[in-house]
């Protein structure tokens, strides 16, 4: 089996990638970047340039499904340029896929794209699973809203559309993390706001896992990306303090400080989001990680957070 995955080489990409190549599964990737192109028999790379609507189509020879993750991070300050940013590099991306194989003969039955729970409302109460209809009440829920609309164009090229939309990700490469960590190490950790707010989480290598099941089972449809046991921000940050042995007697840092200092951007911090991953569990996916403290021992313990 062959894959073509954008966004090969951030985080999600690298541990999908070294699962795939543990499971003999060969990687096609895509790289706007000429000197990050290597050609070797189960790694190889391709040039396209999204904003000018170019791509190599040999990066299509042979593969059976697109792995498709690539966008600009949401974890950077919201400029208006940033946040057109953001919307179009997922739309621009997906156009150009699209337009690529429109017309052309090719081996491609299934696209599996990231997603992410950021299109749910921001609720203390509701647990929402993948029936919920996104409808555009924030910058975040408009992008997954555009951003899945676009993914959907595939069916009309006659290739199975998935979509995992992807909580919070816990990893010990980088990503989120590793910047709750760094006050929590040094003594300074607090929760955010009320500590109240749903942080729907998942480990990435379960995340990986999530995208290999559902390549491996020609799943359909949409998958909630996240663990079994979403838990507080207040609980994260007790959790990662006692995993740590740190101590937390700060008080909660108030949400006006966080607007202050990230602006429009605070809202990843702050929005509730309690999400359910009963339908992949009832396909037979199992997790490793169902909790959090066994999570965080896997990933804070084992690594350069120590």
């Amino acid at each position: 089996m062959r894959v073509l995955i954008t966004g090969a080489t951030g985080l999600i990409g690298q541990e999908i990638v070294k699962l795939f190549h543990k499971k003999g599964i060969a990687v096609n990737y895509l790289t706007t970047s000429k000197s990050k192109i290597q050609q070797t028999e189960n790694y190889q790379g391709f040039y396209w340039d999204p904003k000018l609507q170019e791509i190599d189509d040999g990066c299509f020879k042979n593969v059976d499904a697109i792995i498709h993750l690539v966008g600009a991070t949401v974890s950077k300050r919201w400029t208006p340029i940033h946040k057109k940013k953001i919307l179009n590099s997922r739309k621009e991306t997906t156009q150009l896929l699209v337009n690529a194989l429109k017309g052309e003969s090719h081996t491609i039955k299934q696209i599996i794209s990231a997603s992410a729970i950021g299109g749910y409302p921001d609720s203390l109460i509701n647990y929402y699973d993948e029936s919920f209809k996104i409808v555009e009440t924030s910058f975040l829920s408009r992008v997954v809203k555009v951003w899945e609309q676009e993914v959907d164009a595939f069916s009309k090229l006659n290739i199975m559309v998935s979509k995992i939309r992807i909580g919070l990700v816990l990893s010990n490469k980088g990503g989120a993390l590793q910047e709750i960590v760094k006050p929590i190490k040094f003594g300074l950790g607090a929760a955010l706001g009320s500590g109240k707010q749903w942080q729907s989480w998942i480990h990435i290598q379960d995340l990986a896992h999530m995208f290999l099941f559902v390549l491996q089972n020609n799943l359909n449809g949409i998958y909630n990306g996240v663990a079994p046991n979403p838990v507080s921000n207040k609980e994260l940050t007790k959790t990662i303090a006692k995993v740590l042995k740190k101590p937390l007697f700060l008080p909660n840092i108030p949400k006006f400080f966080m607007q202050f200092i990230l602006g429009e951007m605070h809202v990843l911090l702050f929005e509730s989001q309690r999400v359910s991953s009963k339908k992949i569990e009832d396909k037979g996916f199992n997790f490793k990680y169902h909790h959090l403290e066994p999570a965080l021992k896997d990933l804070l313990l084992h690594s350069s957070f120590k």
